[in-house]
């Protein structure tokens, strides 16, 4: 996508005419589908070469070796502040994204250490400052994955403030998950061309969501005692709910929303086969490749299955709320 800096670069150049840059700026970001379809693949624009990986592994470094210093108490607000600095360098003036993640949560680390204890009261407000910390950084460098932390540590702080044990109630996981899915849906809602920055923090929050409404949901329903689901047979209802929950990915065009939940299907679908299968040798390998000629025929034909499924949904009202049913495949729109 044409940044408005690089059209001032070409002005700078001669290439264009300075009073063109913002009416050619607004003209490519108001095209048809035709002309921005590539970003509708749920692009990855946190990185753009093998140098931001490169960046990304110093930083990694440096927050571990700073770790296994003698640094201790609010002495690491030091490293911290350090990081805000590396952020202003990398991330406001360079505009590197990947790395600016490695920074944001190295800051978020060291910010949490300096400030918690062992006692419940002190974590609740380390969550709380790790909520804002993210807050603010998404103020000052944009960047869409400081949604992330900053809900993570919102469902965190609901959970402790609850007071129950979330892995006995997973009821609790369920409600956090509906809650941050629906944001992440109000974000798409307003970028259902999946051009902007709207776009790029639902991605990040439907994968907050995925597994808290997975692991949420479905240990709710098999260990409830409702006696209309006491009576189905727990097989059929783990099939039935990652059937309902894979169409409702497909509906919002969101994959991100099933490679977050791939580790717990395997896991239900294993059990599953070894609980009604006397050879259970070769279950996890069957369980593999069943799963990996799903990724490749979906990972190829999502968009044709998609408008297959839902096309009896096409011109109704629920449709403004996410992409185009009627997109096509990159391949066939190249």
């Amino acid at each position: 996508m044409i940044t408005k800096s690089s059209l001032e670069k070409a002005a700078e150049k001669n290439i264009i005419q300075p009073d063109q840059i913002e009416p050619l700026y607004q003209f490519l970001h108001e095209q048809p589908s035709d002309m921005v379809s590539d970003s509708r693949e749920e692009p990855l624009r946190f990185i753009r070469s093998f140098g931001d990986i490169f960046i990304t592994m110093g930083v990694i470094f440096l927050m571990i070796s700073i770790n296994l210093t003698s640094v201790s108490g609010l002495s690491y607000f030091i490293p911290a502040a350090m990081f805000v600095l590396l952020a202003e360098w990398l991330v406001h003036r360079r505009r590197l994204a990947l790395p600016g993640m490695a920074i944001l949560l190295s800051i978020l680390f060291f910010v949490f250490k300096a400030i918690t204890s062992d006692n419940e009261t002190s974590t609740l407000f380390g969550f709380a400052i790790i909520a804002v910390t993210s807050l603010l950084f998404y103020y000052r460098y944009k960047m869409p994955f400081s949604h992330l932390p900053l809900a993570a540590s919102l469902v965190a702080m609901f959970v402790i403030m609850l007071d129950v044990d979330a892995f006995k109630n997973p009821i609790v996981f369920a409600v956090s998950g509906i809650i941050v899915f629906s944001v992440a849906m109000w974000f798409d809602s307003r970028d259902t061309e999946r051009v902007s920055h709207l776009s790029d923090s639902g991605f990040w929050l439907h994968l907050l969501a995925s597994p808290l409404l997975v692991h949420g949901l479905m240990l709710s329903m098999l260990t409830s005692e409702q006696a209309w689901l006491s009576v189905l047979n727990k097989e059929v209802m783990i099939l039935c709910f990652f059937a309902v929950f894979f169409l409702t990915a497909l509906f919002v065009d969101r994959r991100a929303m099933l490679i977050s939940t791939q580790l717990y299907m395997i896991y239900a679908v294993t059990q599953i086969l070894r609980n009604n299968s006397a050879n259970t040798e070769d279950i996890v390998i069957f369980v593999l490749i069943a799963l990996g000629m799903f990724v490749i025929y979906f990972g190829a034909y999502w968009y044709k299955t998609r408008r297959f499924v839902f096309s009896f949904l096409a011109g109704k009202a629920i449709t403004r709320y996410v992409p185009d049913l009627n997109i096509q495949d990159v391949k066939a729109r190249a």
